[in-house]
């Protein structure tokens, strides 16, 4: 094991301030579904979340991200908190016809990190799914959910190589407020 540093943005956002472009053309494509917040949906949450950050360099900048039960451990530990923002916690399903199961595809959870500041915990796409608009949809129900927790900004952390979510965050308007860097410890192939 060999210790590591990684480069993260931390990013806020105005509420008030986001681009009018950025939610008009935030919708899922047929066949998806949104899904707000509920306690039965946790175990869809955490599948969902070790599906689309194992195999990403978040895994080695937060190790639980990389096993399924840390997953789930983690989603425990966000929707118990008493910050929580269960309306700034989504979740996207593939529709299927032949059956009521549901098929996870993407996740976002809130948190207050102030009184009047949202703070983003994950958002994760399966891979299977990326590219079709479920992390703007995520994001835009997300930030329209902080908004009715009288949220006036929101923040969250992004790390530098995750150009793809750096992208869709200065779509929405984020700005860079600050540069940290996390230490990790990570296996040397």
């Amino acid at each position: 094991m060999a210790v590591t540093y990684f480069k993260r943005y931390r990013m806020e956002l105005r509420l008030d301030q986001i681009p009018a472009s950025a939610l008009e053309s935030a919708g899922l494509p047929d066949g998806f579904r949104l899904l707000g917040w509920s306690p039965k949906l946790l175990e869809h949450h955490a599948q969902v979340k070790w599906a689309s950050f194992r195999e990403e360099i978040d895994a080695h900048v937060f190790p639980c991200l990389a096993d399924r039960e840390g997953c789930r451990a983690l989603m425990g530990e966000i929707t118990r908190r008493k910050n929580f923002v269960p309306q700034a916690t989504w979740l996207v399903s593939r529709e299927n016809e032949f059956s009521d199961d549901i098929q996870p595809c993407g996740t976002i959870q809130g948190l207050l990190s102030a009184s009047h500041e949202g703070a983003i915990q994950n958002i994760g796409v399966h891979p299977e799914c990326r590219d079709m608009g479920l992390g703007r949809t995520l994001l835009a129900a997300a930030l329209e959910g902080f908004r009715e927790a009288n949220c006036r900004f929101v923040n969250l952390e992004v790390t530098v190589q995750n150009v793809a979510a750096i992208r869709l965050y200065e779509r929405f308007g984020f700005q860079r407020v600050e540069t940290l860097f996390k230490i990790a410890e990570v296996q040397m192939a």
